[in-house]
């Protein structure tokens, strides 16, 4: 885990610590190693459109339109060409995205950049690396992108702010970005249209969005585990569907592996002999639902890990001999589509899947614990006195709601597609939607984490026995002494969001 007085080189890989810390100053490091390679593709660039030949060959959105007017001259000057590329793509509607997305994207773009393939000058890189050490965010609009040709407009959106054109937000507060960045001590960035291009031809904002709903989801899962375990043992039930014989004959690895983490944190529990025979299912076949969970998170990790160490442009420029040396060759412009954000989508998709079932594991359980015909003679709502106190009533029925604004939410938007931009863009992934929604999600499955931790500690207040087992013993302790029980009622939304943040630390390795 990073902390403040760590660095992210551009030319190791990024990981979710990075992408976390992204959203507070951060000294980002562009080494000899990233200068050259960024020096080289700018001069291959350069002999490709200038040199030999050059005439006669066209290279997207250097001397282009864009999109489905690439059959058309772009503008003759540099300067103008950056504008066209941009200004078009001022069209994002929507409230902002949080300035942490932002920030990651822009930490993921930068990273992309800094291999070298896309040609862009070493004044990019350099001034994206200086950004992160202030707080300095473009203001970028939520809703836009379809998450094909990359994230073209709220990337267009976050290019101009560096420009010092739009808003953007220093020391959260918003502004006119040109005022931001004097306030920052930061110069506006002077781009050409390979620089533009580059800066938003690129699934960033997707990945970015995506890696942090996993990274939070991850969280989620190992917290949802542990609760599980805690109400395990308060209720005193038996651990028999936890046998690992049981398990590896379900044949699942995942279940095979949270089972032998919840059998870690329940050693040294007691069964209380007074629970039936078969649990309900939110107890009982946890291992079978966590577990899948894990597996499906553990692809998750593949495609993110894929969109983290790869180069999402158009197009891509790679080496022969290097054009500055005076060898043979001058190497080659390639043209596809690697910002083509489908994994992303697929990964996203998938990850609002597993997070909808485990907000619904979590209301069950919650429901479970606060139902005296299953939570072993507990009172209703575990008030301290029902009808005069009303206990976890509220936040029961908050949880419905969340569980049913995941359930909306988790929608496949991968296989959405609508034709657009005169049909070149005539299959789109809308990874964008896809990522944000799975963002939203995950913050939501941390409330009713939250919310089910809470009732864990007020349970233990209403009469519930004391957890046996000594870590299960140890989460109860943390949650009791961060949150007062709920004796007589109280408005409990700041004592959700309490145990959802303290759950942080059993949610991370």
């Amino acid at each position: 885990m990073l902390t403040p007085t760590d660095t992210v080189p551009l030319s190791g890989p990024l990981d979710a610590a990075a992408l976390r810390r992204a959203a507070l100053p951060l000294t980002v490091t562009v080494d000899e190693e990233v200068r050259a390679r960024v020096a080289r593709g700018r001069r291959l660039f350069h002999a490709l459109r200038h040199g030999p030949g050059g005439a006669d060959r066209r290279i997207y959105g250097a001397d282009t339109g864009f999109g489905a007017l690439v059959g058309y001259a772009g503008r003759t000057d540099d300067a103008d060409q950056c504008d066209n590329t941009l200004a078009h793509l001022g069209a994002g509607q929507g409230p902002d995205l949080p300035p942490g997305i932002v920030r990651a994207a822009l930490l993921l773009r930068a990273r992309s950049l800094a291999q070298g393939l896309s040609g862009v000058s070493a004044e990019v890189v350099d001034r994206l690396a200086a950004m992160f050490a202030t707080t300095f965010a473009p203001a970028v609009p939520r809703h836009g992108s379809v998450g094909a040709s990359g994230d073209l407009i709220p990337l267009a959106y976050a290019t101009q702010a560096l420009r010092g054109r739009g808003h953007a937000y220093l020391d959260g507060e918003r502004m006119p970005a040109g005022e931001a960045l004097t306030a920052a001590g930061l110069r506006p960035l002077a781009l050409d249209g390979r620089d533009a291009l580059a800066l938003v031809n690129g699934t960033s904002v997707t990945t970015a969005a995506t890696a942090l709903a996993l990274d939070a989801v991850r969280g989620a899962h190992r917290s949802l585990t542990a609760l599980t375990c805690l109400l395990t043992d308060l209720l005193g039930c038996d651990t028999g569907f936890l046998d690992a014989d049981l398990l590896r004959a379900y044949g699942h690895p995942g279940a095979v592996d949270v089972g032998g983490r919840m059998r870690r944190t329940l050693v040294g529990g007691t069964p209380s002999g007074t629970r039936p025979l078969q649990e309900p299912y939110s107890i009982r076949c946890a291992p079978q639902l966590l577990g899948a969970a894990e597996d499906a998170l553990r692809h998750v990790d593949g495609v993110v890990a894929a969109d983290l160490g790869g180069v999402s442009d158009n197009p891509l420029f790679f080496p022969g001999p290097d054009p500055g040396t005076g060898e043979v060759g001058e190497g080659k412009a390639v043209h596809g589509g690697n910002f083509f954000g489908q994994p992303a989508a697929f990964a996203a998709d998938l990850l609002a899947s597993v997070t909808a079932q485990l907000g619904n594991l979590a209301e069950r359980q919650l429901d479970l614990l606060v139902d005296p015909a299953r939570n072993g003679g507990l009172p209703p709502m575990l008030a301290t006195d029902p009808g005069a106190q009303h206990g976890l009533q509220g936040v029961q029925l908050a949880t419905t709601a969340f569980v049913a604004e995941i359930r909306r939410a988790a929608t496949p938007a991968g296989m959405q597609s609508l034709p657009t931009n005169l049909h070149n863009q005539d299959v789109v992934p809308f990874g964008t939607q896809a990522a944000l929604r799975a963002h939203d999600s995950a913050e939501l499955l941390g409330l009713l984490c939250g919310s089910l931790a809470l009732g864990l500690r007020q349970a233990a207040h209403v009469g519930a026995r004391r957890p046996t087992a000594p870590r299960c013993g140890e989460l109860l302790d943390a949650l009791a002494d961060a949150i007062a029980p709920v004796d007589p009622d109280r408005p409990l939304d700041s004592d959700v969001r309490a145990a959802a943040r303290l759950l942080l630390r059993y949610g991370r390795p």
